[in-house]
């Protein structure tokens, strides 16, 4: 065994780990366990410096952070010995925006000779062709809302606090905060689904694609149906897609539109 899932909520590590030719050790964040996927063990970032030890001793040598985490506090009371020398970095990481944070776990791990690989790395099937996937096409309205998320998304970036928006006859209906893509749908304006709106995810510009790459699922487009959304457009090569199959059969049952938009395109 030389691979190690970190692994949060969701279905991405289950993904993962049924990829692989051999099982990787499972480590989940506790109280962020992983769909259909049984942990070996679970930690907190104030036992990090110990993980970090035991994957060494184990003979892992590659991590896949993988699955949501929600951003932890620091309990100085429970910090062991092997993990109060992180602490500087700790209070870093959370400090920082959500690519600042990153950046610095990333660091941590790599700084104990471990080498970080992406989830599209390990299953580069997760990362789907571009194109209309369903029946459903989208209308001229659809591909300048479309085009409208793209340069929202690209806005956002620089502020480092999401990736997704919602767009409607091409006003912002919502954008991603710390809540994720879920709160995002639930909280929209009713004025969404009379405007057809769309949501729109893909990673920001210098996103950490080893850890942070966005993810959608069958859930996702459940969501959106329920928000009154007409669609969901992704940013060919930055969005992972869960269920591949499943998600366009759902969607066309749905009546969405699943569309993995190139850069640029009309």
């Amino acid at each position: 065994m030389s691979l190690a899932l970190i692994a949060g909520r969701g279905g991405l590590p289950a993904r993962v780990a049924a990829a692989q030719a051999e099982p990787p050790l499972v480590c989940a964040y506790e109280g962020c366990a992983p769909d259909g996927l049984k942990p070996d063990l679970t930690f907190r970032l104030e036992t990090l410096g110990s993980l970090l030890a035991h994957l060494l001793g184990v003979g892992i040598r590659d991590v896949c952070l993988c699955g949501a985490i929600d951003r932890p506090s620091l309990d100085p009371a429970k910090l062991d010995i092997r993990t109060a020398p992180l602490v500087p970095q700790f209070k870093q990481a959370l400090a920082a925006g959500d690519n600042g944070a990153l950046e610095v776990i990333k660091t941590i791990f790599e700084d104990h000779g471990l080498r970080v690989v992406g989830a599209d790395e390990l299953v580069p099937d997760l990362l789907t062709d571009s194109g209309v996937l369903t029946r459903e096409l989208p209308d001229e309205q659809m591909r300048r809302d479309a085009a409208r998320g793209a340069a929202v998304l690209d806005g956002l970036a620089t502020l480092d606090i999401g990736q997704a928006c919602v767009i409607g006859r091409e006003q912002v209906y919502g954008v991603e905060t710390i809540g994720g893509t879920d709160h995002l749908l639930t909280t929209l304006p009713e004025a969404g689904r009379d405007a057809r709106a769309v949501l729109c995810k893909g990673p920001k510009n210098g996103q950490i694609r080893e850890i942070d790459l966005p993810t959608i699922g069958p859930g996702t487009l459940r969501a959106a149906h329920a928000a009154g959304l007409a669609g969901v457009v992704v940013k060919a090569g930055g969005v992972m897609l869960l269920e591949r199959d499943a998600c366009v059969a759902l969607a066309d049952e749905l009546g969405l539109v699943l569309w993995v938009r190139e850069e640029g395109a009309a």
